[in-house]
């Protein structure tokens, strides 16, 4: 087995309404992020109180959270792509490092994976 190479990284958790997903994934796309996964119907409470997480009429009625793995040059501008977004509608961004093993996935280095991987 091959030594592993690990590369530190920021992790993003946006939670926000379903039917800003399109928003969210947009600005993320536009930022330069190269990948990210969404879980849908999130249940929590938080300050507008508990959130069920099963389907009320769609999927855009339910909270979301987006994971993406970045470098920490674009946690800023994010964060200030989401700050109008989030003085209007409900939502928070969690930020923590993280290390990565397969930077080349994330837009960065050389993989050093076996082919096919």
């Amino acid at each position: 087995m091959r030594n592993l190479n690990f590369s530190p990284l920021k992790k993003l958790e946006i939670i926000l309404g379903g039917e800003h997903q399109g928003f969210a994934t947009d600005l993320l796309d536009r930022a330069g992020v190269k990948g990210y996964t969404i879980i849908n119907n999130l249940s929590g409470k938080g300050n507008h109180g508990f959130h069920e997480g099963h389907l009320m009429f769609n999927e855009d009625d339910v909270l979301i959270m987006i994971i993406a793995a970045v470098p920490e040059s674009l946690v800023k501008p994010i964060l200030e792509g989401f700050a109008p977004f989030y003085s209007e509608h409900s939502g928070v961004v969690f930020i923590s490092d993280i290390q990565v093993t397969r930077l080349v996935k994330f837009g960065g280095g050389e993989d050093s994976s076996p082919p096919g991987s």
